[in-house]
């Protein structure tokens, strides 16, 4: 064990993986969760981490081993509270000079957090044996019984997760500066920071909960559609599936990112897979196959569009480096775009943020095609 640096005596603290392996170490915040169990490769932005929606049903382990260091800030947010299951991390820091510490913050939402394990065994199992169901505890010690209740708890591949996400109704967000265009934003569980990238930029936006429809959409008379990030497996969206598909059909410019990608490439008759251990991190490198451009990106996702499985109007424009796995794709007879990492980051590095550009210049100009 390390030493905590917290300002109490830690409890014990359990990670049990559905394969038997079990993690004893100290608890930060008290509590029992079960989750799919990912690692994630951000130096920093735990809190950005922590408050995105697509982890939720997730336990996170971060391989930078210091974690806490500059505490929590309302700034840092990226939805109104924490989505992670638990967090784990080598060593966590309680004392800082400024704003609320890590630890704290985590108990504040109840969300249960342990050090003092191998974090560097606990990930390489990961990789090696994919990502797996766990249990993480600070109050319960009958192992037994747990590992009864974790065989039960569903996995990742089935659940669908936008509808414990999504906003309730819609609501609205005005542009910084001067009105370039309307967007609406589809929320499966978007990301503060994607909406103030797009706001920033000029885009008055509609936010609509996951479920609304077309015709709710298009009534909206908007210039252009954002599919947001999300959580779970795409799969089992079939009636998201028929709306994006009927959105694709009535020629407004689509921009899809993460999840958004996904459901994108369902619609157009693709297929997705469940990646072994997924991209959780703010450095993959994806590469443009027109230009050779190598772009280090903020992932967060375990399911991915199969390339192969899209259909001739599509067109791959991106992959990713470690791996080979599809990162974007563009539809050659309609004005959508899919991307399967963050280009808005938080965090992370903003070298995709351009992204953003293209596709405002894209809706720019089919609006003064339509004028």
């Amino acid at each position: 064990m390390v030493s905590t640096g917290l300002p109490f005596s830690p409890a014990r603290g359990l990670l049990l993986l559905e394969d038997g392996t079990l993690f004893e170490g100290e608890a930060v915040s008290a509590g029992t969760r079960f989750g799919e169990v990912v690692f994630n490769t951000s130096m920093t932005g735990y809190q950005e981490i922590l408050t995105d929606p697509s982890y939720r049903g997730q336990i996170v382990v971060m391989t930078q081993p210091h974690i806490g260091n500059y505490g929590t800030e309302e700034a840092a947010q990226e939805s109104a509270h924490p989505w992670a299951e638990g967090f784990i991390a080598r060593q966590f820091t309680a004392v800082v000079d400024r704003s609320t510490p890590l630890p704290s913050y985590l108990g504040e939402y109840g969300i249960p957090a342990m050090q003092g394990i191998d974090t560097r065994a606990l990930v390489r199992r990961l990789r090696e044996h994919g990502s797996l169901r766990g249990v993480l505890t600070t109050e319960r010690d009958d192992v037994e019984a747990l590992a009864r209740e974790l065989r039960e708890f569903p996995t990742m591949t089935g659940r669908a997760l936008v509808d414990e996400v999504t906003c309730e109704a819609p609501y609205v967000i005005p542009s910084v500066g001067p009105e370039r265009c309307h967007l609406v934003v589809f929320d499966f569980g978007t990301k503060a920071n994607i909406l103030r990238e797009l706001a920033a930029r000029g885009a008055r936006l509609t936010v609509l909960p996951a479920r609304s429809s077309a015709a709710d959409c298009l009534a909206l008379k908007a210039d252009g559609i954002v599919l947001s990030n999300g959580p779970g497996d795409p799969e089992p969206l079939t009636s998201i599936v028929s709306v994006v598909r009927e959105l694709i059909e009535s020629g407004i410019p689509i921009l899809g990112i993460c999840l958004g990608h996904q459901l994108l490439g369902l619609a157009l008759g693709g297929k997705t897979v469940k990646l072994k251990f997924g991209h959780h991190g703010g450095n993959q490198p994806v590469q443009d196959m027109t230009t050779g451009r190598v772009t280090i990106t903020s992932q967060n996702h375990g399911f991915a569009v199969l390339a192969n499985s899209l259909p001739d109007r599509c067109e791959a424009t991106e992959i990713n480096l470690n791996d080979g796995s599809l990162e974007g794709f563009c539809v050659l007879d309609r004005p959508v775009v899919a991307v399967q990492y963050h280009p808005e980051a938080a965090p992370g590095p903003q070298d995709a943020a351009p992204l953003f550009d293209r596709f405002l210049a894209r809706v720019q100009s089919a609006r003064k095609a339509d004028l």
